[in-house]
């Protein structure tokens, strides 16, 4: 009787993994694997046969999950160390990479082999593209000796290409026709602690000071620099910037970081004292100012600079609330506006988010 998989476990191995390549990702970093087995990943990935790269998956996988497994079989029926490659597949592989909006088969990923196919140099004849399944087999043979560390570099690796894959694809953002305040609460508190490396606060930030700027009819100039941008090579004064024709009128930092004392005073420094600000803020997301960075604050008000801090989220909904439904449905354009010039991963973020107030 063939082994039979947690596939329960399958899927919090899949979404751990895939959490640690977008890392990865976005810090423009590649998890370490031999250098022949980068080259056959990316014959792989290169093939038109893109069942390759699904089944690559689903057997690194399984390698994980049981090691006495024989990945080479992916037949029920084929002895009493095979597995269900289609039910991996049907429950597992395919529905996260679809809810990934990764590019993947439509069906069963076996459907380009033969009935009873193993993973075997003899099946390459019945094959169109041999030099993608020379490559795969390649990866198969690495898998069948790799420890448990090392697959797991294999299965970010994977996802890492998958990513970039998805990348180059036409994501299309998800939109609602209208989102209640409780709903935007929802929202903006998933999008918040969304992994973006910063850039999901900024994002809703400008989205709202647009949106004041088209509700009021105001003469703004609203500018954002990207995430980890350091402020003083660019020349900026903060993460977001408010100016009146060339006068600064607000200066806003985001911050996931805790705002103590030393912060403030070197924000003044090197930012607000330099640049003549007389309106600066701090959006924190998470922990709140210590009482020393508050008391400096004090002591630069008394000099004629203001510097405030708010919790963004709470910013956020209180602004909606008073702004009214029309101004709602503002937020929300301009918020896809900003996504469109986005990567890929902060517009999978937002596609996510969206699905859960449909749920």
């Amino acid at each position: 009787m063939a082994i039979k998989l947690d596939y329960d476990r399958a899927k919090l191995v899949l979404e751990d993994r895939y959490s640690k390549a977008l890392s990865y990702y976005q810090e423009g970093s590649t998890p370490p694997v031999e250098s022949a087995i980068g080259i056959a990943l990316g014959v792989v990935f290169g093939s038109s046969t893109q069942a390759f790269r699904e089944v690559l998956l689903g057997c690194a996988l399984t390698r994980l999950l049981n090691r006495n497994v024989d990945i080479r079989a992916p037949y029920s029926d084929q002895g009493e160390n095979a597995f269900s490659a289609r039910t991996l597949d049907e429950t597992t592989v395919n529905p996260f990479l679809l809810d990934k909006a990764i590019p993947c088969s439509k069906g069963p990923y076996l459907a380009v082999f033969r009935r009873g196919v193993r993973f075997i140099p003899e099946t390459r004849k019945g094959l169109r593209d041999k030099k993608g399944y020379d490559a795969f087999l390649a990866v198969i043979s690495a898998l069948e000796s790799y420890n448990e560390e090392s697959i797991v570099r294999l299965i970010d690796f994977l996802f890492l290409k998958f990513i970039a894959l998805r990348d180059a694809a036409d994501i299309r953002l998800m939109q609602l026709d209208r989102i209640s305040l409780d709903q935007y609460k929802t929202l903006i508190d998933v999008l918040l602690h969304k992994p973006s490396k910063g850039l999901l606060p900024v994002i809703l930030a400008v989205a709202l000071f647009r949106t004041i700027k088209r509700r009021f009819d105001l003469d703004w100039v609203i500018s954002y620099q990207g995430v980890n941008v350091a402020d003083a090579p660019s020349g900026a004064a903060g993460d977001i910037i408010v100016k009146r024709d060339e006068t600064v009128v607000l200066a806003i930092e985001i911050t996931e970081r805790v705002i103590d004392e030393a912060r403030v005073v070197s924000t003044f420094n090197t930012k607000i004292s330099p640049g003549g600000i007389d309106d600066y803020l701090f959006f924190y997301t998470a922990t709140s100012p210590t009482d020393e960075a508050r008391t400096a604050a004090k002591r630069y008000f008394g000099q004629g600079h203001d510097i405030n801090f708010l919790p963004i989220e709470d910013w956020l909904i209180n602004c909606l609330a008073t702004l009214g439904p029309g101004s709602r449905r503002v937020f929300e354009e301009e918020i896809l506006d900003l996504l469109k010039a986005e990567t890929t991963p902060v517009k999978i973020a937002w596609n996510e988010a969206v699905k859960r107030l449909l749920v």
